[in-house]
């Protein structure tokens, strides 16, 4: 009798797990057989999620399409069109029956004494507006944050916002009364009994005005970035500074400049990336009259031999030639951003 009672109290603790067993498999076996909705549902991969937002917003993407068609039509599609760069394209026959030529537009660039001197005006233009233009929207930042009058702030900041949206036919005439030969300034000369002033006019000082039309009419719209990232600081810095004794300078290097340091960064390797493209418009209208050795940038110069003259295979040329220099500018810029101050794009 004890025999079968150990026996049976041995044989207790499988059946025990068996039941269990049995229990999983059943909740196993259950929840396999689900309905199918909710099979569809368990196996409906992440994309239809983002489709099924994307058509809850419909409406917002509706208002997106026409801008998003715009830019695919105008920037994207054009780009096929890059193909005439090695071909000898003619405008009547078609980009398919122009015959092959290979790299000998890119060839005739560095031969091409006009795009040498677009090429020296572009760069020389283009340092300048490192050396004035760039800082002109942070000083401005740093000058309107200093004030204490909020009414003051934001009045000085409309003033100064407000030439961003005017054309630059607009500003070019508006320096023409100004600064031209029978402009404002020229007639208070010869009220006084000066001479005329030669401003708008000379070839010599040509890029000099075009560098500070550049800031009078975009340096106000630049200090938006400056002054939200001057919002990111943390005031108490300043007391704690001003309590050590630290003056407005010592202020502005050890704690203002390194809490905007990467957005410095970040709009610098943006700035060289461009350092081919300074414009087109400003020095388009004034080409004319100061002349094309003073003038002549790589944007214009692309426009009067590809659209002007017609030769669209060696336009085209340039403006890959162009394309690829920025985009390795903007790798360069980023690599030592990140190599000096740790700083970066990507």
């Amino acid at each position: 009798m004890r025999r079968l009672v150990r026996a049976w109290n041995s044989r207790r603790p499988v059946s025990r797990l068996r039941e269990k067993g049995e229990d999983v498999a059943r909740s196993t076996s259950g929840s396999a057989s689900l309905s199918p909705q909710a099979a569809n549902h368990a196996v409906t991969p992440r994309t239809s999620s983002v489709w099924r937002r994307m058509w809850s917003n419909r409406a917002v993407y509706l208002f997106i399409l026409p801008g998003f068609l715009w830019y695919v039509v105008f920037h994207y599609l054009p780009i096929l069109g890059n193909v005439i760069a090695w071909k000898d394209y003619n405008i009547f026959i078609g980009i398919q029956a122009s015959p092959w030529v290979g790299w000998e537009n890119f060839q005739a660039i560095f031969t091409d004494p006009e795009f040498e001197v677009a090429l020296r005006n572009t760069l020389i233009i283009e340092g300048l507006q490192l050396v004035f233009a760039f800082p002109a929207p942070l000083a401005l930042a740093l000058l309107l944050n200093s004030l204490i009058s909020e009414q003051v702030k934001r009045t000085i900041q409309s003033i100064v916002y407000l030439p961003h949206f005017l054309s630059w036919v607009i500003v070019i005439a508006v320096w023409q009364q100004l600064f031209g030969g029978d402009g404002f300034l020229n007639q208070i000369l010869l009220n006084q009994g000066f001479d005329r002033v030669n401003i708008m006019n000379n070839p010599d000082t040509f890029k000099l005005l075009a560098v500070m039309q550049s800031i009078w009419k975009d340096a106000g719209w630049g200090t938006i970035i400056f002054l939200a990232a001057l919002t990111k600081i943390d005031v108490h810095l300043y007391e704690a500074a001003a309590m050590d004794g630290a003056g407005g300078w010592r202020r502005l290097i050890n704690i203002t400049l390194p809490g905007i340091r990467s957005v410095i960064v970040l709009l610098l390797i943006l700035r060289l990336g461009s350092m081919l493209t300074v414009g087109f418009e400003q020095y388009f209208l004034q080409r004319g009259a100061v002349g094309a050795d003073a003038a002549e940038v790589l944007d214009t110069f692309i426009y009067f031999r590809g659209i002007v003259n017609g030769d669209w295979s060696f336009a085209a040329a340039v403006g890959i030639w162009r394309a690829i220099i920025g985009a390795l500018l903007i790798f360069g810029a980023n690599w030592l951003a990140k190599k000096f101050f740790d700083e970066g794009i990507f």
